[in-house]
């Protein structure tokens, strides 16, 4: 067992626990940290646990050196094999265990590799939670045992699930576009989408963790070229991208333009909102002013919440939100669907929607505010610098007498746009977005914000 003090501390994040394999999270770490998992649940009262892995080069080893460190403390594990995040969060209501881990990096580059974690009900472990759970590890006070390993195979009640959970017309023939990047969703994407009866066409849909075609993050608009591309030549109706677990979606419409997360919760807003009693929406602080200005002109209520998986969709169940998303891709529907994120099922509802109308995707945008934004914006820095220049930026905005909301970073605003600083909670990088209602009030606030982040961060 590796020596607790070598553990990288910083590759326990906000989230989630993330690092570089084999540098920062290798087979050694992975035992320790299921030890360390297997002893802490008993906390909670947990027996059990389920286990499973996306298709990352690591996975597999890192999965068995969990599962060992898990057994080895009593606590019997569920093992699914190789399976998506949300089918992992489906394993878990099924089975009513909620405590688990998904050894998964998401959207990160593909020697990165992390876990995914919850201890009980309150979902997946963030902020103090995965802090307290790290320092009980440094103990290194585990219990022994000799725990049970089974196996467990969600497929076929979760293909059930996402079809029972939308209702997809046949008046038109939908000719649809999927990009699963050669992540995880590669190995079940095709089969779902296949059954809905639409013409489908399928890019990078082989499993092959190298992601040699292009990042696995729909989140980027550069990383859907070849997408944006194919639905204009090929003339299709809409484009949907996984993410390389399957938990996020990005949407390119008919004309081969991308549609930001922020604007495709705007039509899943005007679908629900008017239908039904519930008209609370789940938003995060990276999302535009457009989508707030149009839940509130359908009567609907916005709801703000801080970035970031964990956090989100805790907050759309806590706080009653029919639906929620955050910018990133993550969606949340409660109306007629679990309330976990699953890029594949978020992208059958945008057919869905298409299914029930004539309209075109770019056609369901019409005559929403317009905003001028910037996609979100990285740059690098350190995991110690970036929390200092975010300080910095909010004591320069307080000397400012701006108007700031605090819930992430900070976001400041004003009458005609505003600025978001924050630090990224899953590595080592300042993000930053900029919106006004014209494109001189935009260029304008990204300039000065990030002349500053650039002064700081040296």
């Amino acid at each position: 067992m590796k020596i607790t003090n070598m553990i990288n501390p910083n590759i326990f994040r906000e989230y989630d626990v993330r690092g570089v394999y084999p540098t920062e999270l290798d087979e050694d770490v992975s035992y320790t940290f299921g030890k360390a998992y297997g002893t802490y649940i008993k906390r909670f009262h947990q027996t059990k646990c389920i286990v499973g892995h996306d298709n990352r080069l690591s996975s597999d080893s890192l999965t068995d050196a969990l599962i060992k460190g898990i057994l080895s403390t009593g606590i019997d594990v569920i093992n699914l094999g190789l399976v998506t995040t949300p089918m992992y969060y489906y394993a878990c209501i099924l089975r009513n265990i909620p405590a688990g881990v998904m050894v998964t990096a998401s959207h990160n580059p593909k020697d990165d590799n992390g876990f995914k974690f919850s201890f009980d009900e309150r979902g997946n472990a963030r902020g103090e939670m995965i802090q307290e759970f790290y320092q009980f590890l440094l103990t290194q006070n585990y219990d022994d045992g000799a725990g049970v390993m089974s196996f467990y195979d969600v497929k076929e009640k979760y293909y059930e699930l996402l079809l029972s959970s939308v209702d997809i017309k046949h008046d038109r023939k939908l000719r649809v576009i999927i990009d699963c990047g050669n992540g995880t969703t590669s190995l079940f994407a095709p089969e779902i989408y296949n059954l809905i009866g639409v013409d489908l066409i399928v890019l990078y849909g082989e499993s092959d963790a190298h992601f040699p075609n292009h990042h696995p993050d729909p989140a980027v608009e550069e990383n859907l070229t070849v997408l944006k591309d194919a639905v204009v030549t090929l003339k299709a109706d809409v484009g949907i991208a996984f993410d390389g677990d399957g938990d996020r979606v990005g949407i390119i419409d008919e004309k081969g333009t991308y549609i930001p997360a922020d604007k495709f919760m705007i039509m899943i807003s005007r679908d629900l909102i008017p239908t039904h009693e519930n008209k609370r929406i789940l938003y995060d602080v990276k999302c535009s002013k457009a989508l707030t200005d149009e839940i509130t002109r359908l009567g609907g209520v916005p709801v703000l919440c801080r970035t970031g998986n964990s956090y989100t969709k805790l907050a759309t169940r806590d706080e009653n939100c029919i639906f929620g998303g955050e910018f990133s891709g993550h969606l949340y529907f409660r109306d007629k669907f679990l309330g976990f994120d699953s890029g594949m099922y978020a992208g059958l509802r945008m057919v869905e929607l298409l299914s029930k109308t004539n309209k075109k995707t770019s056609e369901l945008l019409e005559g929403v505010p317009k905003y001028y934004s910037t996609p979100e914006i990285k740059i690098p820095s350190t995991d110690t610098k970036k929390k200092e220049v975010v300080e910095k930026i909010k004591e320069y905005c307080h000397n400012e007498h701006f108007h700031t909301i605090e819930l992430d970073g900070v976001r400041v605003e004003m009458e005609d746009g505003w600025a978001l600083v924050r630090f990224s909670n899953t590595g080592p990088n300042i993000t930053a977005r900029f919106e006004g209602k014209t494109e001189t009030v935009r260029d304008k606030l990204k300039e000065t914000f990030m002349n500053l982040i650039e002064k700081y961060n040296k």
